[in-house]
């Protein structure tokens, strides 16, 4: 599908603007510093978790998005953080590693956006080590009933502005029909109760 100029030229701003915002980066700081050896971090994007990586714990971050334009922003950012990082420009649906072959897996504000998140969830448990975790924090399903109709109804229009966000994914069920099993938190953050219900932790393979 060809990107229109919106896609290319404004998207990947507005989504580094949106998700750099003070209540999104708190959630990051719960998750990314639990990251280490060598770490595979899917829709790495513009690179917002470079700064809350710990560089004594992490040998490498292999980084996977398909937005090829967030690329250089993502490594700028990753020198600035002093890590060593390498970029593929692929979809997480299929991912060109070894089974078994990182320490930790970090996803974060990528599951409501990647087509297929359950074929991403099991490539993640794929690439993971024995007793290697994903670490994770996304939005999704509001357990409020009324809140989860909003999302329901807006969800056409919101996945053409957000591209292609989806406001309404069950993390927990996706990550449990992947194979995890997850120590799970959530709650609304500050915002828009449609965009704004969280879910953070870590899941190792069932």
């Amino acid at each position: 599908m060809t990107e229109t100029w919106y896609e290319r030229h404004l998207l990947p701003y507005l989504l580094d603007l949106a998700c750099g915002v003070s209540p999104i980066r708190k959630q990051r700081m719960k998750v990314i510093p639990q990251a280490e050896g060598n770490v595979l971090e899917i829709g790495i994007g513009t690179g917002l978790n470079m700064p809350f990586y710990d560089p004594s714990r992490v040998n490498l971050i292999v980084g996977v998005d398909p937005g090829l334009r967030m690329h250089k922003l993502a490594l700028k950012r990753s020198l600035q953080a002093g890590l060593d990082v390498k970029l593929i420009g692929l979809s997480a649906e299929r991912i060109p590693v070894e089974d078994a072959s990182f320490d930790s897996v970090v996803c974060t504000y990528t599951l409501c956006t990647i087509p297929d998140p359950l074929m991403a969830l099991k490539e993640m448990r794929r690439a993971l080590k024995p007793g290697g975790k994903l670490l994770f924090s996304e939005h999704g399903k509001s357990p409020d009933a009324n809140v989860l109709k909003w999302q329901s109804r807006l969800q056409p229009y919101w996945k053409k502005v957000a591209g292609g966000c989806m406001l309404d994914r069950d993390i927990p069920a996706l990550l449990a029909d992947a194979g995890f099993n997850m120590n799970v938190q959530s709650l609304y953050l500050p915002g828009p109760k449609i965009l704004s219900y969280h879910y953070w932790g870590e899941a190792v393979a069932a």
